[in-house]
């Protein structure tokens, strides 16, 4: 007869195995419900539209819907706090870019997260060129006669922004910091509102990424003076490049892309990059983010490991640029 001893020895075995079955099936299963995509912005901005887009196909191909929550605030930071404060289980994840993940380090010096330290790195979604765009009766009719404006009217004229490390206050702060000028900064809580804003003529420019701006600008709302990159985006075919239009000092391309919160498992990671993968490889998809002026990335730069190596570039790039703002 098995003694009390042994028996107890051999249900923890028996337990042990089962936990050892158990794991893997856990993270063969994944997903079992709802996923909460956080959004740091208002909806309608361009990080909330590209999160939408990929998002919804993603959610096709995990089997589980994809919920988009948006939560405004301090530059996109109160947001990707709460991501990075929340289970590593893969069902809270966050959208997050240039502004969360790296202009918010040297301008929030008691950032209660670190990009590179908080987070795992999933997919990279979309690269967002910079417009320097402007109400459409904002008087200078080019680039070089908004350069001379600003410069004149330096005290007078004021720019709307996202909020302090948003990707249109910190490309706007590099403009700024090239013409050596210091407007008014209006800020808002995201760069829908802010747009919304322009539209109406209650502020003056702003610089903002191509995804929001290509309808308002195609409609006639607003004025384009340029694209910050070194050609011309398809979508826009007619907005000269800042190079051609007298300023090439100022080159800005925003991105966005999937984070979890640091400890998630790689195999979580693995599956929801192999779906981000899939939604930009669909063609329909490709032609929402294109008709935007987005660019998406190669399948090389879509790996959490160079998404990782991107936000430590990005860190190093923007830390000099905007740490005088802070």
């Amino acid at each position: 007869m098995m003694s009390i001893r042994s028996l107890a020895g051999a249900c923890l075995s028996a337990f042990a195995a089962l936990g050892a079955f158990a794991a893997p099936a856990s993270a063969q299963t994944y997903p079992t419900r709802t996923i909460t995509m956080i959004v740091p912005f208002a909806a309608g901005g361009p990080t909330d539209v590209i999160s939408r887009i990929v998002t919804a196909h993603m959610a096709q191909t995990l089997g589980q819907s994809i919920v988009i929550e948006n939560v405004v605030g301090a530059g996109g930071t109160t947001a990707t706090t709460r991501a990075a404060r929340a289970a590593n289980d893969g069902y809270t994840l966050v959208t997050g870019h240039m502004g969360t993940h790296a202009a918010s380090v040297p301008l929030y010096p008691k950032l209660a997260y670190h990009p590179e330290k908080d987070f795992e790195p999933v997919a990279l979604l979309a690269g967002t060129p910079i417009l320097i765009l402007a109400r459409k009766d904002f008087p200078p009719k080019d680039l070089k006669e908004f350069v001379a404006y600003v410069k004149a009217n330096a005290e007078k004229v004021n720019a709307a922004h996202a909020g302090i490390g948003s990707v249109s206050h910190a490309s706007c702060e590099l403009l700024n910091s090239i013409l050596d000028v210091k407007p008014v900064g209006v800020p808002f809580n995201g760069t829908g509102p802010a747009m919304n804003a322009l539209v109406a003529g209650q502020v003056d420019y702003m610089c903002d990424q191509i995804v929001n701006a290509v309808p308002q600008i195609n409609a006639g709302t607003i004025k384009a003076y340029a694209v910050a990159t070194p050609e011309r985006n398809p979508s826009l075919p007619n907005v000269p490049t800042t190079a051609e239009a007298g300023l090439p000092a100022f080159q800005a391309q925003a991105w966005n892309a999937i984070f979890a919160p640091k400890g998630t498992s790689p195999a979580i990671i693995a599956t929801l990059n192999a779906a981000a993968n899939k939604a930009l490889d669909d063609e329909n998809v490709r032609k929402r983010l294109l008709d935007l002026g987005s660019v998406i990335p190669a399948p090389a730069n879509r790996s959490p490991e160079a998404l990782a190596t991107l936000v430590k570039s990005e860190i190093a790039k923007w830390t000099p640029v905007l740490k005088p703002a802070s």
